[in-house]
């Protein structure tokens, strides 16, 4: 029997069993996790962004707990004596707002300083000084993190793993197809190799499939796929060093490389899995707001592409975390990052051990996170910047 099951072996699994092995104190700890190449993973599709610009309090000291783990990664993920390099570029954030957006943009900004985060709001001029390359038609001004930035999401994902096992988490290759429960406990997971694995804590950690799992238990959950597609491209000027940029239109672009990497988010697609890259999307509305925003990306040079899939909290966007209130009391979730899953795994990692080990968030209290306001239907949403 295994004292803790985790289902679901990416960034958000991994960092759980990282920090319940870390601690000493969790006995067996086991991950299940069906695919050990991660090809569909969305950990290892993701952008790798790490930035510190929310309008949560919780968001902002969550990231700020992952940026920190990012930072010494190399050192803190080490098994025997060899280091786990991330190449975490610290190259900042930028949020762009147009001026019907700079209530929104102070607001958050305030927030964040007074979190400790090193964020500025840079005008007109400032950006114009700082980043040339940008075209600023219809921009009142822009929030820069400089510590933000980006690092490689599969280095993430492999080191967290390398030292849960270093630590004695065994990692299972195999599929949970059923659950077993009791009127108030789960009593342990059916694999698709055959037999019933006994537990005395579940944890889902499963992200765009989390629904699925959750449904093996009746548990109602508010979490659906959604497609996201990432663009390569590259171009023949070579441009002043830039941010991540997240302009108000909601397309996104960062250097990768020789090139850069972009898109946008489709208001009309269907949740489901789709791993399919629409690249006309790309012609007719990522490219256009790309060249608006940058004049030397009107030429670019198209690349390689994919899709990979949000874990989309249909309530907030924002995590839940913790026990399946008022069901199985030793079944936990953590899921529906919508997004923020990479720069947030440290912290959740940390907080579901407190969870299932003291019985409480011991660091960071993230009560207002737990699947209490699913219950209440109580959303908690970031405020966006237009």
């Amino acid at each position: 029997m295994d004292d803790i099951i985790i289902i679901g072996g990416g960034i958000i699994g991994s960092s759980i069993a990282y920090h319940l092995a870390r601690d000493g104190r969790a006995g067996r700890v086991c991950v299940v996790e069906r695919d050990p190449t991660y090809e569909h993973a969305s950990t290892t599709r993701s952008l790798g962004g790490v930035r510190q610009q929310f309008s949560l309090p919780e968001n902002v000291l969550m990231s700020q707990y992952g940026l920190g783990v990012y930072r010494d990664f190399a050192t803190l993920m080490a098994v025997d004596g060899t280091p786990a390099p991330l190449d975490f570029r610290q190259q900042g954030y930028l949020f762009i707002a147009r001026e019907d957006g700079l209530a929104v943009l102070e607001a958050n900004h305030r927030l964040q300083r007074s979190l400790g985060a090193p964020v500025e709001i840079l005008d007109r001029d400032a950006l114009a000084a700082r980043f040339p390359s940008l075209n600023l038609d219809g921009v009142a001004a822009g929030s820069f993190g400089r510590e933000d930035g980006w690092l490689d999401p599969h280095a993430a994902l492999q080191g967290f793993r390398r030292k849960a096992r270093s630590l004695g988490v065994a990692y299972l290759d195999d599929e949970v197809v059923d659950i077993e429960s009791g009127r108030a406990r789960v009593e342990g997971v059916r694999l698709k190799s055959g037999g019933l694995r006994k537990a005395g804590t579940v944890v889902n950690a499963t992200g765009a499939w989390s629904g699925e799992i959750c449904a093996m238990v009746g548990m109602p959950l508010p979490i659906a796929p959604l497609r996201r597609m990432v663009y390569f491209f590259e171009i023949r000027e070579e441009l002043e060093p830039l941010p991540l940029v997240i302009d108000h239109s909601g397309m996104y672009f960062r250097p990768e490389g020789a090139g850069y990497l972009a898109g946008r988010a489709d208001p009309d697609e269907a949740p489901g899995f789709n791993f399919e890259v629409d690249y006309d999307y790309f012609e007719a509305v990522v490219w256009p707001l790309l060249a608006a925003r940058v004049p030397a990306f009107e030429a670019l040079k198209p690349g390689q592409a994919w899709a990979c899939h949000y874990d989309t909290n249909t309530l907030d966007e924002n995590l839940i975390i913790g026990p399946w209130t008022g069901g199985l009391e030793n079944f936990h979730v953590a899921c529906g990052l919508s997004g923020h899953g990479l720069q947030q795994a440290p912290a959740i990692g940390r907080a579901m051990a407190e969870l299932i080990l003291d019985g409480r968030f011991v660091t960071l209290d993230l009560s207002r996170m737990t699947y209490r306001r699913v219950i209440d239907n109580a959303p908690l949403h970031e405020t966006s910047i237009v």
